[in-house]
């Protein structure tokens, strides 16, 4: 099977930085693009970055940019993701999947656009 396995959440208050790992199970990642999503209880699923293949553009939703950072580490086959000066509203199960092979990130991020989803880490911030 073809997955992502994310790792790194946890609970952090205001102000406070997570790091988040996405490590993929069955494929080579530098040849995919990749986005990072989030979704809190009664909400939609959000997309907050994605990442093209190696070497490539990243994009950043307004919601995280200048909070969020994202990089590869092609040695691990893995995504991380940099969490800084998080807030309430940054609380949900953050999930990471893929792009199908040569599709670059698109437009609009959305969920049925990516495959080999993980079942996220869950990071809280309390106040």
């Amino acid at each position: 099977q073809l997955k992502f396995v994310e790792s790194g959440g946890g609970s952090v208050r205001p102000g406070g930085s997570l790091h988040l790992s996405c490590e993929a199970s069955g494929f080579a990642l530098p040849a995919y693009a990749v986005g990072w999503f989030r979704q809190a209880p009664g909400k939609e699923r959000e997309g907050i970055l994605c990442i093209n293949t190696s070497g490539g553009v990243t994009f950043y939703a307004d919601s995280v940019k200048g909070r969020f950072t994202v990089s590869r580490d092609n040695a691990r086959n893995t995504v991380n993701l940099w969490m800084n000066s998080l807030e309430p509203d940054d609380a949900g199960t953050y999930s990471c999947a893929r792009r199908p092979l040569g599709s670059p990130c698109p437009t609009r991020w959305v969920p049925e656009d990516f495959a080999s989803w993980g079942i996220g880490t869950q990071v809280t911030v309390p106040s």
